[in-house]
């Protein structure tokens, strides 16, 4: 397991300005892992070095290209760091890739880091420091630790190092059980082992034997082995840089952008609304119509096309070419890469509702301004209605993944409530007899569209104890409890009929004659007061009493013979020896005799 004082610092800087050759004097490590990189003395792709501080702490860096050519690769670096070690160079001073880097920082909201002024042997340091102070005002930086070092000369890097310690141990520790979504850099294949991945892994645990979710294909795959700073170990807690061997899936298939997920625990999208953010150079406002219609989207180490749909004064939508595994509150960087124009974005909604009427991008801005906390899920209910509490999690908010299934807005919870009990107060007058009015029917009564896998229960929830749900349908509190007066007077006048004849089931004219509708038959029916056999209303039990009654008989017996043994006719017979059939108490021959099978011999029940 990595130690707890693991930390991740990303470089960033114009090119040659001596991030790589700073980080070789602090760890004794090149970078620079590309023969043509070390060819050439430009750093092209990402490097990884990492020393461990005197307090013992594990400081991990992620070495980024200055070169404006590879800028894509820059952010891959910075965006999935915890921290970000800015560097200017003494003799050159703040340029214009610096500029570029602090606006990417900014816009990924990257708020933890220092400022190095390096080459401090070659010119007095002091105007870079000013400089660096000036343009990091206003920005997430501005109040970053500030040192000039040498790494010709050794000078400052014990200082650097004390004061890189000192700014870890002041962060927070991200949650051990957080979920994992782990940005991918590096994809490649190690003999007798297959498939291995790296990244930055911010938060949560890694462990071996555990099951993730590639993304964005969805792909189920295990940890097979796992590494962290160069070490085998067993799991890894962020922040550390680690090394992941995975089963399940060829390297071929796993590349730079894609992620590692805690299954479930995030939302894949391909369109996605968004807050968008100023840089540095382009405070206090987003110029809107300098927007690109097809920005670059940065997110983690993945970066895909998109067209953006602008919806207000600091709102757009976003349309992903590639899905991307989101939370609200994630930060993105779009880029321009013809005018070099770099935009923050927050993310505001994952899963944003279609725009179809006139107006609607409108109303969907000012829906949008008024979300302060964007993992407040409240403003989500209130424009849905309800929603799926996994579905809410997966998607960043914060909600407790316990609890009932569906989440409901409580002002939208007490327009279904109000809709619903009108719902059952009429159905009640309109049906006397079975005043209980079908969840089917209510769904339908009730305002706004409900999804069709929304359960009863949910439902029941919703209407409380003043409209309890029995057998399948709504009542209200006195009607669930009793039977309409004149029903029961009406039961109460077949069962006496029933007790002296308990097979000779009423017709329906002789029903009718009691006062007993379809309706009311079927409230007695579901409330267990008469047992429907067929096209017959017995007393409850008759069936179970038919059986044993059938045992005097001797075997094989016919229709005839059972109609005698229960003094009844054919008509009542035949439905009722059917039924006895399906419940498997009988045995029908091809002959239309039947036989009484085991279940319904006396005395089976003890003998089973």
């Amino acid at each position: 397991m990595n130690g707890p004082g693991s930390w991740v610092v990303a470089t960033a800087g114009h090119v040659d300005h001596g991030k790589s050759t700073l980080l070789r004097a602090l760890t004794g490590t090149d970078p620079d892992r590309l023969a043509e990189e070390r060819r050439r003395g430009l750093t092209l792709d990402l490097g990884f070095v990492w020393t461990s501080a005197p307090s013992g702490r594990t400081l991990a860096f992620v070495d980024v290209p200055g070169h404006h050519r590879y800028l894509a690769t820059t952010f891959a670096g910075i965006a999935t760091a915890p921290a970000v070690l800015l560097a200017v160079a003494a003799d050159e001073g703040w340029r214009q890739q610096t500029d570029e880097h602090l606006a990417a920082l900014d816009a990924f909201g990257v708020r933890t880091g220092l400022v190095v002024v390096t080459r401090a042997d070659l010119a007095d340091p002091a105007p870079a420091l000013a400089q660096a102070a000036e343009r990091t005002a206003g920005t997430g930086l501005a109040h970053a630790p500030a040192l000039a070092v040498s790494a010709r000369t050794g000078a400052g890097l014990d200082q650097l190092t004390e004061t890189l310690d000192t700014l870890a141990t002041s962060q927070p520790t991200p949650h051990a059980i957080a979920p994992v979504r782990l940005w991918l850099d590096r994809a490649f294949t190690v003999a007798g082992a297959g498939t291995v991945v790296t990244g930055t892994l911010a938060a949560g645990t890694l462990a071996v034997g555990q099951d993730l979710e590639l993304a964005p294909a969805g792909t189920s795959v295990q940890v097979r082995d796992l590494q962290s700073h160069g070490r085998r170990v067993t799991s890894a807690t962020g922040p550390a840089r680690v090394a992941v061997n995975l089963r399940r899936v060829p390297a071929e298939r796993v590349t730079r952008g894609h992620a590692l997920l805690t299954p479930g625990a995030w939302w894949t999208t391909e369109a996605v609304d968004v807050r968008l953010h100023p840089t540095p150079a382009q405070k206090p406002a987003v110029d809107r119509r300098r927007l690109p219609a097809e920005p670059l989207v940065h997110c983690g180490t993945a970066a895909t096309s998109a067209r953006l749909r602008p919806l207000g004064p600091d709102a757009a939508r976003l349309a992903l070419r590639t899905p991307l595994p989101l939370h609200v509150g994630d930060r993105l960087l779009l880029r321009d890469p013809g005018s070099r124009l770099l935009v923050g974005a927050t993310v505001l909604d994952p899963d944003p509702p279609p725009l179809t009427r006139r107006g609607a991008a409108a109303s969907r801005a000012r829906r949008l301004a008024a979300v302060d906390d964007p993992a407040d899920p409240g403003p989500r209910l209130a424009a849905t209605g309800l929603a799926q509490r996994a579905q809410l999690a997966a998607q960043g908010y914060a909600v407790d993944r316990e609890g009932p299934r569906w989440l409901l807005d409580p002002e939208h919870a007490a327009r279904l409530r109000a809709a619903l009990a009108e719902a059952v107060s009429d159905h009640a007058a309109a049906h006397p007899t079975d005043p209980g009015l079908p969840v089917a029917a209510a769904r339908h009564r009730l305002p706004g569209a409900l999804p069709d896998d929304l359960p009863p229960e949910a439902l029941a929830a919703l209407a409380g104890p003043e409209l309890p749900l029995r057998d399948g349908r709504f009542y209200r509190a006195a009607d669930a409890e009793r039977l309409p007066p004149r029903v029961a007077a009406a039961l109460a006048r077949l069962l006496a009929e029933l007790d002296a004849a308990p097979f000779r089931a009423p017709t329906r004219s002789r029903l009718a004659e009691l006062g007993l509708d379809e309706e009311a038959l079927a409230l007695l029916v579901r409330r267990g007061r008469l047992e429907r056999v067929g096209p017959l209303h017995l007393a409850p039990g008759a069936t179970a009493r038919a059986a044993a009654q059938l045992a005097v008989l001797a075997a094989p017996f016919t229709v005839g013979g059972a109609a005698r043994a229960w003094a009844t006719s054919r008509r009542v017979a035949i439905p009722l020896l059917e039924a006895l059939d399906a419940a498997r108490l009988t045995r029908r021959h091809p002959d239309g005799r039947r036989t009484l099978t085991g279940d319904a011999r006396p005395g089976a029940a003890a003998t089973d």
